[in-house]
């Protein structure tokens, strides 16, 4: 008779293989040991049978229902890994119980092993059809409950895993969405929706030309004395009113916010999109903001007023700076504006020539005499009041 030698290598393969084949069968007795089972029998010997079974190959935690309808009720309120199903019991069958939870999202997918006598084998197959994960025949065997057991608790492991990757995946992909939802209303704070989706596309740098435009600039006339007496809580309180009423009327006005310089307010309307009717709609605007100054006034017992300045006519609107940008005005139509706030009357909206000649009969015209305007010298202006009106 020949003699086999193992040679060392023959025994490290050996070796190996039978560590993994330990490490396999802890895997199933933790597998078994953790799982949770529902055991569905109307036969009370049956459910007395299968749970003996079940822990002899290492299955510890084991609930029992009567019929069909109990089954349903445990499974909808409770938390198991696998259900044995007898395919025929009085008053609900397997494949019954099987339907219902097909139209069930919590129940459809649950894995569930049929049990046969084998006389019943259609209804089995029918079972199969229906969603069940497998079948054990009666009487049961040992290593065939085993496998089959941990083999549909591990589906079930790895379907909740891949459930879990899914709703965090899901959750990411929210969160993702309201960061960058975030993002978005963050750089409409600061930008015009046009310019940001321009920026947000890939343009380094963005200069417009812009013909016809007109542009307010609102400056608070008494805050600075009105500061002395103030706290400072109490001081941005009421600024942070001011021009968050501003803002609103902005809003409504469809024209675009520039920004604010300290206590002063700078708007335009026909940037960055055009609009005809650009003079009328910061004029009223300018109205709207004295109307929501007055109010404020009469909440906070203030006697604040604000001088309204409008221009209209060419400018270059472009976003500069790398770090806190900002989308602004430059050309001689913004410098004019702001000498038509200063050189203005509180409480009175005061517009240049150019603008006059915008409004048309949308506005009542006074004349206001001549200011004196750098670069350019004496230049006749108005002061608008609402139709109807003739004067202050």
């Amino acid at each position: 008779m020949d003699l086999i030698v193992s040679t060392p290598a023959q025994a490290a393969i050996d070796a190996q293989t039978a560590a993994q084949a330990l490490s396999a069968e802890r895997r199933t007795a933790q597998l078994l040991e953790q799982a949770r089972l529902l055991v569905v029998d109307d036969s009370k010997m049956m459910r007395m049978g299968i749970p003996r079974s079940l822990r002899q190959i290492g299955v510890q935690q084991i609930e029992e229902a009567a019929n069909g309808r109990q089954a349903l009720e445990r499974l909808q309120n409770e938390n198991f890994d696998l259900m044995l199903l007898d395919v025929e019991m009085p008053e609900m069958t397997g494949l019954e119980v099987l339907a219902q939870m097909q139209q069930n999202p919590r129940l459809k997918g649950f894995p569930v092993i049929v049990i046969s006598g084998g006389q019943d084998i259609e209804d089995v197959v029918r079972c199969i059809e229906m969603g069940a994960d497998d079948y054990l025949p009666k009487p049961f065997s040992q290593v065939l409950l085993k496998a089959r057991l941990t083999s549909s608790i591990e589906k079930k492991r790895l379907r909740d895993m891949e459930l879990l990757r899914r709703q965090q995946l899901q959750a990411q992909h929210e969160q993702l969405e309201k960061e960058q939802e975030k993002t978005e209303n963050l750089l409409l704070n600061i930008l015009p929706r046009s310019v940001s989706q321009r920026l947000k596309a890939g343009e380094k740098r963005i200069a417009d030309a812009h013909q016809e435009v007109s542009v307010l600039f609102a400056d608070l006339v008494g805050f600075t004395q009105l500061s002395k007496g103030l706290s400072a809580e109490r001081l941005v309180e009421i600024l942070d009113q001011i021009f968050s009423d501003f803002d609103a009327i902005v809003g409504a006005a469809g024209v675009e916010k520039i920004k604010t310089i300290g206590d002063c307010y700078m708007l335009v309307g026909g940037v960055p999109e055009p609009r005809a009717d650009h003079a009328v709609a910061v004029v009223q605007a300018g109205f709207d903001m004295l109307a929501a100054m007055a109010r404020i006034n009469q909440q906070h017992g203030t006697e604040l007023q604000i001088r309204v300045g409008v221009n209209s006519g060419p400018v270059v609107a472009g976003v500069i700076g790398m770090h806190k940008f900002t989308y602004d005005l430059w050309g001689n139509t913004v410098n004019v504006a702001s000498r038509m706030e200063s050189t203005g009357t509180p409480g009175r909206v005061h517009v240049s020539p150019s603008t006059a000649r915008h409004l048309g009969a949308h506005f009542v015209l006074e004349p206001r005499g001549s200011v004196s305007v750098k670069g350019i010298g004496e230049v006749e202006t108005f002061f608008v009041n609402p139709p109807g009106s003739v004067g202050p």
